[in-house]
């Protein structure tokens, strides 16, 4: 954990960002920042979340975490609430991906990729949703959950067998969140870009087989999430929001 905030000020929303020390989820910080939230930042490198932080407009805490880890879900949101004193948005955009056949994935690596990118945005959810309800009958606002998920859901390329697998089972949460959302007023939505120039995309694919500008910027993807964030979406909650790269 970096620096840390007392919560001052109950009036001023507050976001959680995972993976936010670098590419979507320092973009998303940065955007949200932008629209006036105060920034719980999550990642595995507290170096990296500081650099995020530094960034913002307004106010923000790091806090590091290995979201592999099951048990650091449930402490990453109640360190949030306790440090900012509320939570009304959450943007789960940590990812694990392996570029490999489908032979090439064991065992570890597949349980791997469904806990980062389905288990860990589950219980991150299920212990955000006591708090959603609650900002709801006090009237204080409503919840909001952003999940990031990937075009290869969509066009299921080779080499991704366990990221596109858990990535879609990430949209059906994004879908019964939504669902079960409706009552106490909670907003769910699925973002599902294609390539993303990050380094989580250059650590398994080289710019020789996808150039540069053929992929998307952060920033782009970020602007998607904002709007969501925004409410300049609400008509997409609980559906999958597909953003193509070149």
């Amino acid at each position: 954990m970096a620096r840390e905030l007392a919560p001052n000020d109950p009036s001023v929303k507050v976001a959680l960002v995972t993976g936010a020390g670098s590419g979507i989820g320092r973009a998303t910080a940065i955007a949200l920042s932008a629209l006036g939230y105060r920034l719980f930042l999550v990642g595995r490198r507290r170096d990296p979340l500081l650099e995020t932080g530094s960034l913002l407009k307004g106010e923000s805490a790091a806090y590091v975490c290995d979201l592999a880890d099951p048990r650091a879900t449930s402490a990453c949101v109640d360190e949030a609430i306790r440090q900012l004193g509320r939570l009304d948005v959450l943007v789960n955009n940590a990812g694990y991906a392996a570029s490999l056949t489908i032979d090439q994935h064991t065992p570890e690596l597949i349980e791997e990729t469904f806990r980062v990118n389905a288990i860990a945005p589950a219980a991150m959810i299920a212990r955000a949703w006591p708090h959603f309800a609650e900002l709801f009958t006090s009237r204080r606002g409503s919840g909001i959950i952003v999940n990031v998920s990937s075009f290869a859901t969509i066009d299921p390329f080779p080499g991704f067998f366990a990221y596109a697998a858990s990535k879609s089972a990430l949209n059906m949460l994004t879908q019964l969140a939504a669902t079960n959302g409706e009552a106490i007023g909670v907003k769910a939505f699925c973002v599902a870009p294609g390539a993303v120039e990050t380094p989580m995309l250059r650590s398994i694919v080289d710019t020789a087989t996808l150039p540069p500008e053929r992929t998307l910027t952060p920033e782009s993807v970020a602007s998607t999430i904002a709007a969501c964030v925004a409410g300049e979406r609400d008509s997409m909650s609980g559906g999958l929001i597909p953003i193509p790269s070149g």
